[in-house]
């Protein structure tokens, strides 16, 4: 009798994790997260490249212009201010990847950003929210929006041996191609693709957790082949690796993704990290360790340690949290437990510097990740192309 009620017991809680698991969508990357092996331990200080990625959407909720004028306002205002106080262990403030929405498209709030970025304090890329699309609506919207954010904001930087247009890409509602297991925000198949051949340099989409969009693989940096007959072709893929070579169609640059065991339901049951800043997920002290204890690295390079987070910036529930105490202080503990430079070096980068870093790893590159920012893909703004050189022009 006690052995069936104590089975019965074990029954139910079999049950309850399952549901539990499942209501969380959990099933799609707890196993590649519980058989991860931890990052190798290294000798010298542990380099932290720390990139905020910002799904910057100033008509969130779909509201008036004063409304988005505001908020933009407030950002280039309120994040000057803080950010201006921090450095890290090259000098550099704060850098804040905003990831523009094209869908969006207002011409003051993207020429009162760049007027930040111009001042060192980041850089633009590439948002979109899209469904039921097409291949050839894509292609069209994308390279209207790479033209216009470089000839109109002297955005993205272009490659220097063939003068493409390069940019980093999110997809809107986490659906890069096609992910969502009702189809809904996206509609295209290939668009690893199609990505790819519009100059995309790399996804910084994920993680994506709760949403049934994350891949299976988690806390990597690889590279996903695109199936252009079936969707979520980046599930899974071949991590970066020093010495390796780019292969498939799209670099994918993952966030941390895990358990956090210092922040539980109900004393027991730990929430999901998903590296997602905002005022229900402040940026704590715990979350910062377990960011950087995670290690995401190219294969090989485990001394470069590579953290992406990410947020939605223009919610007003949430600016208070991103341009106000909780990130100042998150900041401020970065540059004390992370920037002795003798167990951690800090280093604050753009999508683009994270992208040009990790590229140098893969190559071989060893010591101050600091002289690779501009590896590959220089800073952005206007360029000609003459003689198959590329020669930048002054924005000043």
């Amino acid at each position: 009798m006690i052995a069936l009620a104590v089975l019965v017991i074990l029954l139910l809680v079999a049950v309850a994790v399952t549901v539990a698991i499942r209501a969380r969508n959990m099933q799609y990357w707890l196993w590649d997260y519980l058989v991860r092996k931890p990052p190798p331990r290294v000798d010298g200080p542990v380099h932290v490249m720390f990139c905020f990625v910002d799904h910057f959407e100033p008509n969130w909720g779909r509201v008036d212009m004063d409304t988005q004028r505001r908020r933009v306002d407030r950002w280039c205002t309120e994040y000057r201010a803080m950010a201006s106080r921090h450095r890290d262990a090259d000098g550099h403030v704060p850098q804040h990847s905003f990831f523009y929405p094209e869908e969006e498209y207002v011409p003051e709030h993207l020429d009162k950003l760049q007027a930040l970025c111009a001042d060192g304090y980041g850089e633009i890329e590439i948002h979109l929210h899209h469904d039921n699309d097409t291949p050839e609506n894509f292609v069209a919207t994308i390279e209207r929006f790479n033209r216009l954010l470089h000839e109109r904001h002297d955005a993205l930087p272009r490659d220097p041996k063939t003068g493409q247009l390069r940019f980093a890409f999110i997809h809107g509602n986490w659906c890069l191609d096609n992910s969502r297991a009702d189809g809904r925000w996206c509609g295209i198949d290939n668009e690893l693709v199609l990505l790819r051949q519009l100059g995309c340099y790399a996804d910084f989409t994920l993680p994506s957790a709760p949403s049934d969009t994350q891949t299976r693989m988690s806390n990597a940096i690889y590279y996903a082949t695109d199936d252009p007959h079936r969707p979520k072709s980046h599930d899974t893929g071949v991590r970066m690796r020093v010495g390796g070579r780019p292969s498939g169609d799209l670099l994918i640059i993952q966030g941390v993704l895990g358990l956090n065991w210092k922040n539980r339901r109900f004393g027991l049951i730990p929430r999901i990290e998903n590296s997602d800043v905002r005022r229900g997920c402040p940026p704590t002290r715990d979350r910062v360790d377990q960011w950087v204890r995670t290690g995401v690295h190219v294969e090989g390079r485990p001394e470069w340690v590579f953290v992406k987070v990410h947020t939605h910036g223009t919610q007003e529930r949430d600016m208070d949290t991103l341009l106000g105490q909780p990130v100042d202080d998150m900041h401020a503990y970065l540059e004390s437990r992370y920037n002795d430079g003798k167990r951690y070096v800090l280093h604050y980068v753009t999508a683009r510097e994270m992208y040009n870093i990790a590229k140098a790893a893969e190559a071989g590159h060893v010591g101050n990740p600091n002289r690779y920012r501009d590896f590959e893909l220089g800073k952005p703004g206007k360029t000609v192309t003459a003689a198959s050189e590329t020669v930048a022009v002054s924005q000043a």
